[in-house]
């Protein structure tokens, strides 16, 4: 039974055609064949390329470049206002014409030369103390850079001379006439009175010379001190006219004039090139300043007269009669004119006058004041004129003074 079934079945698979083997895509029920055909693969489309697209280089922004500011002009300093200098003419600042003058006792004894600060001073006198033997007294106002000495004693008529201007009067002691005198008169009636044995911590004593030819002080110090004792600024009224150098086309050439002291004989020998008297002294032909080391060349040199007597004690210390008037020479721009001084009370200022009695204009600069006893013989010699030679003042006629015994030196 078993193997007939499977005989029929065989045969039954016999049977069937081809056809009939239908692929199993074939519809079911249908008996049209079905051709099986692959899809078609479809032609690969060519992918587009993107068109590259330039990268943008970024432009730089310009860096900018800062607009300068101007640059500010600076504020030109204002040119200050310059006026005379009340003792010497010389063009200067207000602040500076207005300075208190400072009065100091020079010593002129030979070793204490060389002094110290004569060629700072604006003017300087220089008369006889004791036995006739010279003493300066340098007064300062327009310039104080310099030392100062050596300091001496005082004498009555110094102090007069300092009274016309109400000056600091710096000194080391004095005769007993001019220590009364400054007791009365020395806290601003006549001067400010800065004695050396009151502020002694103002001055100094040089360890190269021995005393009393060895104090010394400044300017600047005798300044604060002066404003202690009670001196103020103030502007001051010039009592000297003044005038410009003459050109040098008008100046002669060469002049001296001499002028003797008891040990010490004063020369003057006048230069044309910078319209100055060169100064000498005994011992010294060129009188150098130990402080700048310049030759001493005023551009005034005064020769005044004055009556002159011996108070009578030990060291032959004089007083002399500077209220009134006299004899006097004025040398400047290389001439010299004969007139007169006057002074008309302790306090008035000394004037000069030629023979019409008319002031006498001085030289823009120093002025030296040569103060002799009556009779003393000053020498003058005329320079050669650029024209026509003029002829030289007559010079002082007379006696020297007698010096009487060697005197020692006094305080």
């Amino acid at each position: 039974m078993r193997f007939g079934v499977l005989i029929l079945l065989v045969g039954s698979v016999i049977a069937c055609s081809p056809a009939e083997v239908a692929p199993s895509l074939a519809v079911v029920g249908s008996l049209a064949p079905v051709v099986a055909s692959e899809a078609p693969t479809p032609a690969p489309s060519a992918a587009p390329v993107p068109t590259p697209s330039s990268t943008p280089v970024p432009t730089p922004s310009p860096t900018p470049v800062p607009t300068p500011s101007p640059t500010p002009l600076p504020t030109p300093t204002p040119t200050p206002t310059l006026v005379p200098a009340p003792l010497t003419g010389r063009p200067v600042s207000a602040d500076v014409a207005a300075r208190h003058p400072i009065a100091v006792m020079i010593d002129d004894l030979r070793p204490a030369r060389p002094q110290s600060g004569l060629n700072a001073a604006d003017i300087v006198w220089h008369a006889p103390a004791e036995g006739g033997i010279p003493r300066y007294m340098a007064i300062y106002q327009s310039r104080m850079k310099t030392d100062i000495g050596p300091v001496r004693s005082s004498r009555v008529y110094y102090v007069l001379w300092a009274a016309e201007w109400r000056a600091t009067y710096v000194h080391s002691g004095g005769s007993p006439q001019a220590l009364a005198l400054l007791r009365r008169k020395g806290a601003g009636a006549y001067v400010y009175d800065a004695n050396e044995f009151a502020h002694g911590g103002a001055f100094e004593r040089a360890t190269t010379r021995f005393a009393p030819h060895n104090l010394y002080t400044d300017a600047a110090r005798m300044r604060r001190l002066g404003k202690r004792l009670g001196a103020k600024d103030k502007p001051l009224e010039s009592v000297w006219q003044f005038a410009p150098d003459a050109p040098l086309e008008d100046r002669p050439t060469g002049g001296r004039l001499k002028v003797p002291y008891p040990l010490n004989a004063i020369t003057y020998s006048y230069d044309r090139d910078t319209n100055t008297y060169r100064r000498g002294v005994t011992g010294q032909r060129a009188q150098i300043d130990a402080f700048d080391g310049q030759r001493v060349a005023p551009k005034n040199v005064v020769v005044m007269t004055v009556t002159f007597i011996q108070t009578g004690d030990s060291k032959h210390r004089l007083e002399g009669d500077v209220i009134g008037n006299g004899k006097a020479t004025i040398s400047t721009n290389g001439r010299t004119v004969v007139g007169t001084w006057k002074k008309a009370s302790a306090k008035a200022p000394t004037r000069f006058f030629d023979a019409d009695g008319q002031p006498v204009t001085l030289t823009i600069g120093q002025t030296f004041i040569q103060v002799v006893p009556r009779g003393t013989k000053v020498t003058y010699k005329a320079g050669t004129e650029p024209g026509a030679a003029i002829p030289s003042p007559s010079p002082s006629t007379g006696p020297s003074p007698s010096t009487g015994p060697s005197p020692s030196p006094s305080p």
